[in-house]
């Protein structure tokens, strides 16, 4: 039985640790789900455990974003709630360059060229595995060229 992760990311650095967890996460687009009211995106995925070079796992696993201004997307079909995207990598780029002000836009990579742009007022993700990883014969592909 494998230990589920829970991470949280403040800053830049920790975001990378959670990028690399999320990378080659399998999503259905529906299950994007910004509330404006309370500020704060989640979305649901099925994470391959990277982190176990020994198995071929998936888990459950759910993202929260919070401290969420506004949210954009560039080249995510959101028309069909039950089609895939996989998540390929996280990024943050400051609104500023003053070191003190934590505001910026999360850029949420997908395969395909599909973006979600997050407006933030600082750093603020939670993601946590919620179900007991399971074997997948299906391994993330990697194209060099």
């Amino acid at each position: 039985m494998s230990k589920p992760l829970k991470l949280k990311a403040e800053s830049a650095d920790d975001l990378v640790v959670i990028s690399a967890a999320l990378q080659d996460a399998i999503l259905k687009v529906g299950e994007i789900i910004y509330n404006h009211k309370g500020r704060f995106v989640t979305l649901r995925l099925s994470r391959f455990r990277h982190e176990d070079g020994q198995k071929s796992e998936r888990v459950q696993t759910g993202l929260r974003i919070d401290s969420v201004l506004s949210v954009k997307s560039r080249l995510l079909d959101r028309s069909d709630p039950d089609a895939y995207a996989v998540l390929l990598d996280c990024a943050f780029e400051k609104a500023s360059k003053k070191k003190s002000d934590p505001e910026g836009t999360l850029r949420l990579i997908f395969a395909g060229g599909g973006e979600l742009g997050i407006s933030v007022e600082c750093l603020d993700l939670t993601m946590a595995d919620v179900s007991e990883a399971r074997e997948t014969d299906k391994l993330p592909l990697h194209y060099d060229g």
